[in-house]
């Protein structure tokens, strides 16, 4: 297809009535998946994967390729994506699918197209082959996020095939530079395109409705309702530089390795948010444990020690955390450096910003200076919205069996800036995965890979969910 210019404004408005063709029976058969949408999401998949998208973090990264092939198949569709770049190369992709109720909001569906880099001696299979083997997609890209972008491709065809059309507006959004600042993807489009995002109430996106396994054969889905804040610190030590053979009482590192350590060691307060209070109670009534979450006195802790498996999908949100991360200092082994510097990851629940910057002045102390390296806010999305409600009736269709559960993600998304809209987000990515899969061990990590019927899985569930929605 022809692209647009990177700076050009497409229309803000949606489609008037005119414009929108007769309603389809969403619940019927035209809105089934069929057996097309099954093989192109394996398809997209794999060939997403081939096309080397790996975001380093140093601006290296090129997404215009994975974005025109997106771009062509929602072109297939009938769709009119629009490419815009901040940077060349650097490519996002919009697009805009007309409900069928103008009065109703707007929903985004947003994935990115960058990945964290892989090396390749480190893999079973080239990261970058996109092989499909024995029933299962490898490389990178397979879980973060390659596998829902092919989904909401699949499914955006299927459509376009049956003649269906959603209930409400449906922005779609691909997106570059997620897997480092996002000031080339979502950041952009927020900034500098939010008319694309006209009547966006809510988005989804990755890291949700995947199948964890709580043990007993136990089935959850976990959906995420919330995001701790990103807090990536600068530490900055100054001292006396001199001969590493002398007495030296204001040596920079060893004021910056005193702060990495309190930093590493400190226990944070519990500090538990609505998203994390149900998700508690939930996983208590799962394992037949009375406890009152809203108590006064109520010991998380005690809590997670009888949730068994179940205690990893909370247990990094209850409190804020600092994680010191990279160290650099010094030129020579016999010169003290007037000055060291270190990096520390920071996450923070919502409502726990305060906290955390008192406690960092705190735990750094006079000698040292702290600053954002890179900074985002915390999010947290209503869980008695009908757009949550459709996401777990849409998956305990599909596994009558299974628990959906909210969740508040450890880590941060696209949502982020997104939120900048009004724009409240959850992460839904629908995955049925076998016990024994670990699919949070395979975030950013060797060997990524996805079943193909997962895969399978995830078309239907977001088929029936964005119909629905």
């Amino acid at each position: 297809m022809a692209d647009r210019p990177a700076d050009h404004t497409a229309s803000s408005g949606r489609p008037g009535p005119a414009d929108r063709p007769v309603p389809t029976d969403r619940s019927g058969p035209a809105g089934a998946v069929d057996q097309q949408a099954l093989d192109e999401v394996v398809r997209f998949t794999s060939e997403l994967i081939r096309i080397d998208t790996s975001n380093a973090g140093d601006g290296a990264c090129r997404e215009r390729p994975a974005a025109e092939y997106v771009a062509e198949r929602l072109a297939g569709a009938g769709l009119e994506p629009t490419l815009l770049e901040r940077t060349r190369g650097r490519t996002n992709v919009v697009a805009r699918i007309a409900g069928t109720d103008p009065g109703a909001d707007a929903l985004l569906v947003h994935g990115h197209l960058d990945v964290v880099p892989a090396e390749p001696a480190d893999w079973s299979v080239h990261p970058f082959s996109g092989e499909v083997r024995d029933g299962v997609v490898w490389g990178r890209g397979a879980i973060d996020m390659k596998n829902m972008d092919a989904m909401v491709l699949a499914v955006a065809r299927r459509w376009a095939r049956a003649g269906v059309r959603p209930r409400r507006d449906i922005v779609l959004a691909f997106t570059a530079d997620e897997e480092a600042s996002a000031d080339d993807g979502s950041g952009f489009l927020a900034d500098h395109h939010p008319d694309l995002f006209a009547g966006c109430t809510e988005g989804v996106s990755e890291s949700g409705a995947f199948t964890f396994h709580g043990g007993g054969g136990m089935r959850l889905y976990p959906i995420a309702a919330g995001e701790r804040g990103t807090a990536w610190l600068k530490l900055t030590a100054q001292g006396q530089a001199g001969h590493g053979s002398k007495v030296n009482h204001a040596n920079a590192v060893s004021r910056l390795a005193a702060a990495v350590a309190r930093i590493g060691e400190h226990t944070w307060p519990v500090r538990l948010t609505p998203t994390v209070r149900a998700a508690l109670h939930e996983l208590a009534a799962l394992h037949d444990i009375d406890v009152d979450v809203t108590a006064p006195g109520f010991d998380v802790d005690a809590l997670l020690s009888k949730l068994g498996p179940c205690a990893k999908l909370v247990e990094p949100t209850v409190r804020n955390s600092a994680n010191p991360t990279m160290l650099e200092a010094g030129y020579k082994i016999n010169v003290i450096p007037g000055s060291a510097v270190a990096y520390v990851d920071g996450r923070v629940v919502p409502g726990g910003e305060a906290e955390f910057r008192t406690t960092m002045d705190a735990l750094t102390g006079p000698e040292v200076t702290w600053d954002y390296h890179h900074g985002e806010v915390a999010l947290q999305a209503p869980l008695d919205s009908p757009t949550y409600a459709a996401m777990r009736a849409a998956v305990e269709r599909f596994d009558p069996q299974g628990h959906v559960v909210p969740y508040c993600m450890s880590g941060g998304t696209d949502a982020k800036q997104f939120s900048r809209l009004g724009i409240a987000g959850y992460g839904f990515s629908p995955l049925k995965l076998p016990e024994g899969f670990d699919y949070q061990a395979l975030f950013h990590g060797v060997d990524e890979r996805v079943p193909v019927e997962a895969l399978h899985f995830g078309v239907r569930v977001l088929d029936d969910f964005l119909r629905r929605a």
